[in-house]
């Protein structure tokens, strides 16, 4: 590796033929193969769409994934490293933020007009980290070649034809095709944007590499340019995922079955990766949007599946959400659930839904629907407001039979919560408290006077290690740390973000790397 070339490009960018063709993760990697090298390097991501969120050390809120490449380089996130971070609210329409807040609510014909002013941010954005920063690793998003997002764009070749940078062309062999998707991705492009595609990279590869030599070979000659790396298909990486939903593999006489309701809107479902990391607890994920997904629907309204703890997850439109909850019968399986002893854990939008009512006067998340009646299982009114809550949060988590423990999280949210006046609040108690005295709120977290429902505005509350355990414990009303295991997730995602940078390091052709970079610096 020349670090010396590597630190003169400045800014490289990896593209992809497809969503999930390992853009992020290939920039996570190679953020923690840049940073071993004793390169001060930072992520980039022009514009996310996503509904996985992180707040940032500078309060603001950025993808997810960034938030992961950040750790990867060895640093807090910030605003910067996604100025442009778009979350869907409806099939047409999206929240824009810019620069970490929110600016807007607007369809795509409109934001599409407002590129431009998006754009702006960006390249400040852009430029401000080529201040900073010996080397910028820039995310693309979906694929450069659809050709009907081309006009105006920001996320792909907009910005490489913009600051000048390289772009590595990466695609998964896995989903088969991977041939035509490199040529036919190039095809596409102007020439301008061919000749900045130094190279290509096919990611989760399984088998004898020597099979798939001729194929290479032929992809050389044919465009031209050369491959960087064949990277292997890596079996339990714990990575955030940017956007998408992975399916569970059922655990062996589990200890615990946990069951989450995926909404159209659901949002931040890396909440519950410690779970899925778990070897004592089962998940099962349900929702019409997951092909593959363990459970059906119809299996739903037959009375499956069976859950010791049931998860209300975060949402980008609680009240669209909330009535797709009922629609689908989600109402009756959780008042039966309860009814049977069963647990429930409910996070951000999920507490809000569980409320009496959610008001939205401005018509924040809808223009129609001006209040909407919640579950009415906890003493609590949401008013939704166009500012949002984003904040670090460190507390104390203090549950019913368990010991009290550190416990460390984040709020993402546009509504204040408050008790209802009018309904006992003896019926809830509180049991995490915000060590910011001036913020502590029932929202930090409360429990019902029941001990069945557990709910908190608080993201991350399972990521801590301690605090996994006893809300685990907590759920099968065992004694304090005599049930489950010890898994400590944040020190997964470091061993996998390792993992995956050995794999890069070993894998890549960093002689070819050099060579098309200096080609394309001239």
């Amino acid at each position: 590796m020349n670090i010396k070339t590597l630190i003169e490009t400045k800014t490289l960018m990896v593209q992809g033929t497809t969503s999930d063709a390992g853009k992020t993760t290939l920039v996570c990697g190679l953020g923690r193969v840049f940073k071993r090298k004793g390169i001060k390097v930072a992520p980039f991501k022009p514009q996310n769409m996503a509904l996985n969120s992180a707040v940032t050390i500078d309060g603001g809120e950025i993808g997810r994934a960034q938030a992961l490449q950040a750790q990867a380089c060895d640093l807090e996130p910030i605003c910067d490293f996604n100025p442009v971070l778009l979350k869907p609210s409806s099939d047409i329409g999206c929240q824009v933020i810019i620069n970490g807040k929110v600016t807007a609510q607007l369809d795509a014909q409109n934001y599409h007009d407002y590129k431009p002013t998006a754009m702006e941010a960006v390249l400040k954005a852009h430029q401000r980290l080529s201040t900073d920063f010996e080397s910028i690793l820039v995310e693309g998003a979906g694929s450069p070649a659809e050709i009907n997002l081309r006009d105006r764009d920001i996320a792909n070749m907009g910005f490489a034809e913009e600051v000048d940078c390289p772009v590595i062309l990466i695609a998964d062999i896995d989903k088969g095709g991977v041939f035509a998707h490199l040529t036919g991705t190039l095809a596409c492009l102007s020439e301008s944007e061919q000749n900045r595609v130094i190279g290509f990279v096919i990611n989760r590869f399984r088998g004898d590499p020597a099979l798939l030599t001729s194929g290479l070979d032929w992809l050389e000659e044919k465009t031209g340019k050369p491959v960087l790396g064949v990277l292997p298909y890596l079996q339990g990486l714990h990575l955030d995922s940017e956007d998408s939903v992975a399916l569970e593999q059922v655990v062996d006489k589990p200890k615990l079955n946990v069951v989450i309701p995926v909404y159209p809107r659901a949002s931040n479902h890396n909440d519950f990766d410690s779970l899925r990391a778990h070897p004592d607890v089962n998940v099962q994920l349900v929702g019409p949007q997951l092909i593959g997904a363990q459970v059906t629907n119809s299996e739903l309204q037959s009375n499956k599946p069976q859950a010791d703890l049931l998860i209300l997850p975060g949402s980008k439109n609680t009240q669209a959400d909330l009535a797709w909850f009922k629609e689908q019968g989600w109402e009756d399986y959780l008042k039966r659930h309860l009814r049977y002893g069963g647990k429930v854990l409910a996070i951000c939008g999920g507490l809000q839904m569980l409320g009496q009512e959610i008001k939205d006067p401005d018509g924040i998340e809808s223009l129609q629907c001006k209040t909407t009646q919640g579950l009415g299982l906890l003493p609590f009114v949401t008013t939704l407001k166009a500012n949002k809550e984003l904040s670090l949060k460190n507390g104390i988590l203090d549950l019913p039979g368990q010991s009290k423990v550190d416990i460390q999280g984040y709020e993402i949210h546009a509504g204040d919560t408050l008790i209802n006046n009018s309904i006992n609040t003896a019926d809830i108690k509180q049991v995490v408290f915000d060590n910011d005295k001036l913020k502590a709120s029932f929202g930090s977290g409360v429990i019902s006077d029941d001990n069945q429902i557990f709910a908190s505005y608080w993201h991350g509350l399972m990521d801590t290690p301690a605090a996994l355990t006893a809300i685990l414990n907590w759920t099968t009303d065992a004694k304090d740390g005599c049930e489950f295991k010890h898994v400590d997730y944040q020190a997964l995602r470091e061993q996998s973000i390792n993992h995956l940078a050995n794999s890069i390091e070993q894998e890549f052709d960093w002689e070819k790397l050099t060579a098309a970079l200096n080609k394309f610096n001239g």
